[in-house]
């Protein structure tokens, strides 16, 4: 099975807590074919030196984050301990976070069209909204300059 576009999506909670409220909105791409979870991590920082992490598949009922685990579609073990690790030494103490990993499988149609077209996608790239934002502002700021 040949995979569409794979995103990581990092998801900070400043008070370390996950309450589960955007489920419903990945149930929502889930089931409309926009995106298949594939992986996940939690990751909290307890303390300076303490750093804990559960890996989406492996979220115990009782917590609040098995509830986005029941959105995970399948687990392709793209989440490393470096990747880890990495997102563990930028949250502070007392903060969490949630790395998915999703594939956009809403382009895989578009993704084969291309290729019985003869040609490839050589690649996508993503950029974040707030600085798409900032860029526009700063067009319209020179802009209004040379107005």
């Amino acid at each position: 099975m040949t995979l569409g576009p794979i995103e990581i999506a990092v998801i900070g909670f400043e008070n370390g807590k996950f309450n589960g409220e955007i489920v419903s909105q990945l149930n929502t791409l889930v089931e409309a074919g926009t995106i298949s979870i594939i992986d996940g991590v939690f990751v909290r920082r307890d303390s300076e030196d303490g750093v804990e992490y559960v890996e989406l598949d492996q979220v115990g009922e009782d917590n609040e984050a098995s509830r986005l685990a029941d959105v995970l579609d399948r687990v392709e073990g793209l989440v490393s301990e470096e990747d880890v690790e990495e997102l563990a030494a930028e949250l502070p103490v007392g903060g969490a976070a949630a790395m998915l990993v999703f594939e956009h499988t809403w382009m895989k149609p578009l993704r084969d069209a291309i290729g019985a077209a003869g040609g490839e996608l050589i690649d996508t790239i993503r950029v974040p909204g707030p600085v798409v934002q900032e860029v526009l502002e700063e067009i319209a700021a020179l802009e209004s300059e040379e107005n």
